[in-house]
């Protein structure tokens, strides 16, 4: 779903610095936080390339070719750039539990996350995760991962909730039998469901195709996260959305300590 953008709603100012480098920055790239308007306008540049150029999602912004909504000004947005080019070649965003106190979550808009209140206090939103299509090989997609980690230890933030899209150019059957196959294994607990707004029909794909999960929904995996029910079909983005929830205190130790998150982390959760 989007939001055209409104000029009126924007966040207070506070003391975070507009630009927060980060550990997880390499000689080949640089990686940080920041909320400096020319900045996000160059993720949202990426964001629109590959969201609507790529895989044809009816975006706002379309005439400035950019992806934006209303949320944007109330996100850290981080941001890994080539360092020889200087260019803008992966972002996410990260919306923090005192801003979504605010505004809501962006997934509210296509989920009901009633059973997921207690855990809000200290839970962050991550979306739009973007790379440019010449550095999908890993090491970018790993510095993001990298990235976020830092971010979460840093302010002492326990949870993630983001959802993982998977393309319904074919109709939506490789994100049915995805889902059917993943949920064996990877579904959470009843207490944790959330349930869409504008649900998959499930019933009515083909749901037992041989289906590799892309990179995003593996990545979520790998660290531990679980998928919390039924996906949502976003038709302006023309995906099946799959709701994803990462505690830390559940995180696989082998990524907790490869991205240096201390493995009590979240031990209230």
């Amino acid at each position: 779903m989007y939001f055209e953008p409104r000029d009126h709603l924007v966040p207070a100012l506070d003391a975070r610095p507009l630009r927060m480098p980060l550990a997880a920055s390499s000689p080949q790239f640089s990686v940080h936080i920041t909320r400096h308007p020319d900045e996000i306008r160059e993720a949202q540049a990426l964001r629109f390339a590959v969201f609507s150029e790529e895989l044809g999602a009816r975006l706002a912004g379309c005439e400035r070719k950019l992806d934006e909504d209303i949320y944007d000004a109330f996100c850290d947005h981080l941001v890994v750039r080539e360092n020889a080019t200087l260019k803008v070649v992966g972002t996410y965003r990260i919306l923090p539990p005192h801003a979504a106190r605010r505004l809501g979550y962006y997934s509210d808009t296509e989920f009901f996350t009633t059973r997921l209140d207690h855990l809000k206090p200290n839970l962050c939103e991550f979306g739009r995760s973007c790379v440019h299509p010449d550095f999908r090989t890993g090491p970018v997609i790993m510095q993001l991962w990298a990235g976020l980690a830092q971010y979460m230890v840093s302010h002492g933030y326990e949870h993630v909730i983001g959802c993982a899209s998977i393309s319904m150019r074919d109709g939506g059957h490789q994100a049915a039998s995805l889902f059917n196959r993943l949920k064996s294994n990877h579904l959470a607990g009843a207490e944790y469901q959330v349930f869409p707004h504008n649900p998959l029909p499930l019933d009515k794909l083909h749901g037992t195709l041989e289906v590799e999960a892309p990179p995003l929904v593996k990545g979520y995996l790998r660290v531990g996260a679980k998928i919390c029910g039924d996906p949502a079909w976003d038709p302006d983005f023309n995906s099946a959305d799959f709701f994803m929830l990462l505690s830390l205190a559940r995180m696989n130790p082998r990524y907790a300590r490869h991205f240096g998150i201390p493995l009590d982390a979240g031990a209230r959760a």
